[in-house]
């Protein structure tokens, strides 16, 4: 087991203390920043850095004569309905998929507000701990619903950190990857969100647009282009894969036709053929590229190489 660093201490530590502030505000307290300095062991500042820098921005909270409370009406309900327990149960799973410290914080709030431990659902989505970026989700996740800029150090595989200046857009998740969607000098590029570090926000502001936001509404993986308009892809399911792509149907799917077997044609929209490179692969033998024909080449070259590596072995 890896030996936990100061540095995930420190952010547990923000973490716990968070957490506990927001249950008490949803009690309904009027809490002092003074009183919870004491009660955690640190200064004045840095619970005020608490409320003004964390949570203001997340959460209806107000200062009512040198005390914090939740706004009025906004507390959870003591009881709830099936579909809101049926709702905290499959959070629960998510968080337990994330694992890490998020996932204890997590497990800790959300027990509290189910009053119980029995979990009915089960998921399995794996998806990469980033309990220890803490501080830079946060603090990205404020920059994005203020359209702020901010300043960070960026990792780009085994060459040294540089520094940027990102315009954030989404944080986002592709098969169990987290990843920072921003635009850098007028081009949107994706950053893997733990070679993140020292973000820091600024004052300056940025707009986004639409299209933007339905390109990535529509990406199948990480292999979108931003850049690009998207094109389409004819593709064949036979019937042992068609059921599935009809139970989930992929981002801007339209089928074309059935036939008697049980498979279809359908169609897609991408931005990139690395985009549906590996879904097809997955598929194979039972998925089938109609067009583009430089798809089907591609596939059919990766293909190749595979079986001539095999020969080798």
């Amino acid at each position: 087991m890896p030996k936990k660093t100061k540095q995930n201490n420190k952010y547990d530590t923000v973490l716990s203390r968070l957490t506990v502030i927001l249950s008490r505000l949803y009690e309904g307290e009027s809490l002092s920043v003074k009183v919870l300095a004491e009660e955690f062991g640190v200064c004045d500042k840095t619970i005020q850095r608490d409320f003004n820098e964390r949570l203001k921005h997340l959460y209806p909270i107000k200062k009512v004569k040198r005390k914090w409370q939740m706004e009025e009406g906004f507390k959870l309900e003591k009881s709830r309905s099936f579909d809101e327990e049926i709702v905290l149960d499959i959070l629960d799973k998510i968080t337990e998929d994330i694992g890490g410290a998020f996932y204890t914080k997590a497990h800790k709030l959300l027990n509290k507000l189910k009053n119980g431990d029995y979990n009915p659902i089960y998921t399995k989505i794996n998806l990469e701990d980033i309990s220890d970026k803490f501080q830079e989700l946060q603090i990205l996740d404020n920059a994005i619903k203020e359209q702020k800029e901010v300043t960070c150090k960026y990792i780009r595989g085994d060459k040294e950190p540089y520094t940027t200046t990102l315009q954030p857009i989404k944080i986002v998740n592709f098969e169990g990857f987290w990843y920072l969607l921003a635009r850098n000098n007028d081009t949107v590029k994706k950053y893997y969100f733990k070679n993140i570090t020292n973000v820091e926000l600024l004052e300056s502001s940025f707009t986004t647009t639409k299209e933007l936001q339905e390109k990535l509404n529509n990406a199948l993986t990480i292999w979108f282009n931003p850049q690009q308009e998207p094109f389409e892809v004819h593709l064949y399911a036979d019937a042992h894969a068609a059921k599935y792509f009809q139970r989930l149907p992929l981002p801007t799917q339209k089928i074309i036709s059935h036939d008697s077997d049980g498979g279809m044609e359908f169609s897609i929209k991408i931005t990139d053929e690395m985009e549906i490179s590996s879904l097809i692969k997955y598929w194979i033998p039972h998925l089938f590229i109609l067009e583009p024909a430089s798809l089907k080449q591609r596939i059919a070259n990766d293909l190749e190489e595979y079986k001539e590596k095999m020969e080798l072995l």
